[in-house]
């Protein structure tokens, strides 16, 4: 790896090589939701908290100001109001990423939809532009499609994983399994660093800490969460809440006490 993905990295990923990122690059795909209103008000709860990094798309990256945490600009989107919602298209370069000040890019690709290969083809190509400028790569690596009954079963989310690693990317974000065991053999089989997403909004908070207190025992990298943490009542106490966890080692108890709630 060069010297410039070398210190890109760095960024984002702290010295224990773990990561806590906060995409908010739903504007996009479903709208100005709850908790995304004020982007900037939303980013400085997130960095209060000591989030890693922000994830954004470009038009929100012009404006926002992320002060010392990794800025990664999304280069994939598609609205839910679109009839072909699992094709994601190319919405920005990976030049203008550059050019916003990005120490990463991010596509999504959701493994198994129709329009799969179209996707892959665009990962391939901005896989060769990232080592190029010495930029990473996140991809969002979901398994979507009408062959896939489940999407966090164990075989899928794997082979979702490695797709990526196999195409060029040097973060892998996909779905967490449901135990540790299972998620051990996704992490193990990828041979770049795996994070979690978070997906739809939990029942409970300690939903979410409690998947990724096992993520990290799995071996994962860290957490890539958007709505379970901007969503919060309170976004810079779940952000210190799930750093306890990822940064920290604390346990879900530990963890639940910094959002002032019961396990």
């Amino acid at each position: 790896m060069d010297q410039g993905k070398k210190r890109r990295l760095s960024r984002i990923f702290q010295k224990d090589n773990r990561t806590v990122v906060v995409p908010m690059d739903h504007g996009v795909t479903i709208g100005p939701v709850q908790g995304i209103e004020n982007m900037q008000s939303t980013v400085n709860k997130l960095l209060k908290g000591g989030a890693d990094a922000v994830l954004v798309h470009k038009g929100i990256a012009k404006h926002v100001d992320v002060d010392g945490a990794a800025l990664i600009v999304m280069l994939s989107g598609a609205s839910n109001l679109s009839p072909n919602f699992n094709n994601k298209v190319q919405v920005c370069s990976v030049h203008e990423a550059i050019r916003l000040g990005a120490d990463a890019v991010s596509v999504h690709i959701n493994v198994g939809a129709q329009d799969e290969a179209q996707m892959l083809t665009k990962l391939g190509k901005v896989a060769d532009e990232c080592d190029t400028y010495g930029l990473p790569l996140l991809a969002m690596m979901y398994p979507r499609g009408p062959k896939i009954q489940n999407e966090h079963a164990i075989d899928v989310v794997a082979h979702a994983a490695r797709l990526g690693a196999e195409l060029g990317a040097d973060i892998i974000k996909t779905n967490y399994t449901g135990t540790v065991e299972s998620f051990k053999v996704v992490v193990e089989s990828c041979p770049v660093p795996v994070v979690i997403a978070g997906g739809a909004k939990a029942k409970t908070a300690t939903d979410i800490l409690q998947i990724t207190n096992e993520s990290m025992q799995a071996g994962g990298a860290g957490i890539s969460i958007g709505r379970n943490i901007f969503q919060h009542d309170n976004p810079t106490l779940m952000v210190k809440a799930l750093s306890a966890i990822v940064h920290g080692g604390a346990s879900v108890e530990s963890a639940a006490k910094i959002l002032g709630v019961l396990h």
